[in-house]
Order: C-alpha cells, then sequence, then structure tokens
C-alpha cells in the first residue's frame, strides 16, 4: 500500500508547530520519521507564514528554514478560474482553494481545526470526495490504517 497523504490547512500545520503536544504534532513527526506524507499548498505556506509573522515574528525564519527542510509535499494554489468554478464547494469563498488543492493532491484526508467551515459542513465532505477531519480523528484514522496493514 502506499504511504497515507494528509493535506494539512493553516490552521491544523500552525497547531502542529507551536504545540509540543497534540495530535497535530504527531503528525507532523509521523512525516518527519517518513512513515506518512504530509501535503500543503502555498496558500497555506501564505497563510502560516502571516500568522507567525503576527504571533510569533521572531520565529518566522525559523519557520521559513523548517518548511524548506521538511518532506512537505508543497503543491500549486488552483487558477482563479478554477477557484470561480468551484465556488459551491464549501460556504466560504476564502477556503475554496484549500479544497481544491487538496482534491487536486489526491490526499487520502484533509487535517484542519477550521469546524464552522469545513468539518461542521457535511457538504464539503461530499461534494469534495475528501475525507475531512481534526487532527485528534485524522491521527485515529491512520493508526486505523497503519494497524491494518500489519495484519
Amino acid at each position: 500500500m502506499s504511504k497515507i497523504n494528509l493535506f494539512l490547512d493553516s490552521s491544523a500545520l500552525f497547531a502542529g508547530i507551536v504545540s509540543a503536544t497534540g495530535a497535530a504534532r504527531v503528525l507532523l513527526l509521523l512525516a518527519e520519521t517518513d512513515q506518512i506524507t504530509v501535503t500543503i499548498s502555498e496558500q497555506v505556506v501564505t497563510e502560516i507564514e502571516r500568522v507567525i509573522a503576527r504571533k510569533v515574528p521572531h520565529a518566522l525564519n525559523d519557520l521559513r528554514q523548517a518548511i524548506l527542510a521538511s518532506t512537505a509535499r508543497i503543491v500549486r494554489d488552483p487558477s482563479s478560474e478554477e477557484v470561480r468554478a468551484h465556488l459551491n464547494l464549501i460556504s466560504h469563498p476564502a477556503d475554496v482553494p484549500i479544497v481544491l488543492a487538496a482534491m487536486r493532491a489526491k490526499v487520502d484526508y484533509m487535517v484542519t481545526l477550521n469546524r464552522k467551515h469545513f468539518i461542521d459542513d457535511p457538504e464539503v465532505a461530499q461534494q469534495s470526495g475528501l475525507r475531512i477531519g481534526t487532527p485528534g480523528e485524522a491521527l485515529n484514522w491512520v493508526r486505523g490504517q497503519i494497524s491494518a496493514e500489519d495484519q
């Protein structure tokens, strides 16, 4: 079976970076040890840089170095035409590029802490064909996949 591929949006990536514990951090550690693949989009990189610059500006250079050194797969953002053609995917238009990037990357799971726009609206998963959940839910799913492979 191919390696599990998770798409992290900026909320999940930020949680994994700033927290020494928690499911988002564990997912990043699993990627670091090459047990799973983490995919992010160019927009996620931009968003995370903006958040770090605002909340922890002294860590911005370290973040850039970490992204460059990481094993994360960075996918291109969809074009504005693609975004306009898929505005029906999610109620919050600013999140359309994130959903499209995850769909195009053919990931196994999209990880987010954005309940309001992604998780609490079941239409997003249905329309996109993506499994969508919190870092904790994704980690449980990954563990289930790994234990199924071991049997």
